[in-house]
């Protein structure tokens, strides 16, 4: 088991999962309440994804730099959710 979290094949896994889910919600948003765009969705959803990514590299004890890129990945994500966000928010 220690090695399946040290080789970072458990963030693989929950990846896994989380693409899953973001496909169930394509599928199932126009049955949900508040509607969100596919877009919508897979931004907010990478942004976590890239902190997995990040946290692999970590486990696989990689460069520093890539753990870096995967952050500023993640921010990005994250900066252009609210930015969606905010948006949706303002339109009448």
């Amino acid at each position: 088991m220690d090695s399946f979290f040290a080789s970072g094949d458990a963030v693989l896994l929950v990846l896994a999962f989380m693409a899953i889910e973001l496909i169930v919600l394509i599928l199932v948003r126009k049955k949900m309440r508040v509607r969100l765009e596919p877009l919508e969705l897979i931004v907010g959803v990478s942004a976590g994804a890239a902190l997995l990514l990040a946290l692999r590299e970590a486990l696989r004890e990689a460069k520093w730099q890539r753990v870096a890129i995967w952050l500023i990945v993640a921010l990005a994500c994250h900066m252009w959710d609210l930015k969606l966000r905010l948006a949706t928010r303002r339109t009448p």
